[in-house]
């Protein structure tokens, strides 16, 4: 007459083995029982929904991330069991697009994967480290440094892309304290700057150039020099400051070669020295003066005189 079941509805928590009771009606309302076992599966793959994302290196040049972080939803009727990432860590080489896959196991060990795009950013400026330097003026004037010597270990996790400064080049009007900027770019462009007092200095001594003269003596038998008449072109990069000679006056007792020094200042307090021959001469004729004088003849008949009578 009738067959019939105590269960006939099976959920994801009857997966396996489940026994069920048939009960058997005849046509006069005899009945009995058997038992069998109903073996419930889940074949079904769970959904995998993976969703893109960015991510930014830490100062380290290193950044992590979790299955969670990509999960969209993943989902499964019988539950998700686990999710995982084929790669989970990313280093400056993977700065830009990575292709990672999300694996989906439900809870009956079905699995499905799904793949995203994790960008790598790195937008950790680098460190930028300058030092102080002292540079000397050579003959021409001028000085020249490279960003390498301003450099003091600037450093960035993702590597250096390359060193500026702002300036390079000096002068004799750079002569003291300069402050420089110096530019650190890393290798994924960003940048920053650190900076620096580059000192200046002029060591270079002038060159002295002297000529020997002759000056006259005049009617009082004295004679002036300046630095000027001794001067045959002294000169520096720097600039000249001043001049000076150790003799300038110069008497009778003078007369014939002298020796003199002509000290060159720069601009910067570097001095040096040449010496020349000044020969003095004396040209200027006496001054003639007489006087009258009376004189006796003696008694042969004759009188003498002297210059200093006259």
């Amino acid at each position: 007459a009738s067959l019939s079941l105590d269960t006939t509805e099976f959920t994801c928590k009857n997966v396996g083995p489940n026994t069920v009771t048939l009960t058997v009606v005849d046509n006069n309302q005899n009945e009995t029982t058997a038992t069998a076992k109903v073996t419930v599966e889940d074949n079904v793959a769970p959904i995998a929904i993976a969703k893109d994302i960015t991510v930014q290196l830490d100062t380290n040049g290193t950044a992590t991330i979790a299955p969670a972080d990509i999960d969209n939803g993943s989902n499964d009727a019988c539950g998700i069991a686990d999710l995982s990432l084929d790669i989970t860590e990313f280093s400056c080489e993977d700065v830009g697009g990575n292709i990672v896959t999300l694996t989906v196991v439900d809870n009956n060990q079905n699995e499905t994967t799904a793949t995203a795009t994790v960008t790598v950013e790195d937008n950790v400026a680098p460190t930028a480290i300058a030092k102080d330097i002292t540079v000397q003026l050579d003959t021409n004037g001028t000085a020249t440094i490279a960003p390498a010597d301003i450099d003091n270990g600037s450093n960035d996790a993702c590597g250096i892309s390359s060193l500026s400064l702002d300036t390079t080049e000096f002068t004799c009007k750079n002569v003291g304290p300069n402050t420089v900027t110096l530019t650190v770019v890393d290798n994924n462009q960003n940048e920053t700057t650190a900076t620096a007092t580059v000192t200046v200095e002029d060591n270079v001594a002038p060159i002295a150039l002297a000529k020997d003269i002759t000056v006259q003596l005049d009617a009082n038998g004295i004679a002036t020099i300046a630095p000027a008449d001794i001067d045959n072109g002294s000169n520096d990069a720097c600039g000249i400051a001043s001049l000076s000679l150790d003799i300038t006056e110069f008497s009778c007792e003078d007369v014939g070669k002298n020796t003199v020094t002509l000290t060159v200042t720069d601009n910067n307090q570097n001095e040096t020295t040449a010496t020349a021959t000044v020969t003095v001469e004396d040209n200027v004729a006496p001054v003639a003066l007489t006087k009258n004088i009376t004189v006796q003849l003696d008694a042969n008949g004759t009188a003498t005189i002297a210059p200093a009578d006259i």
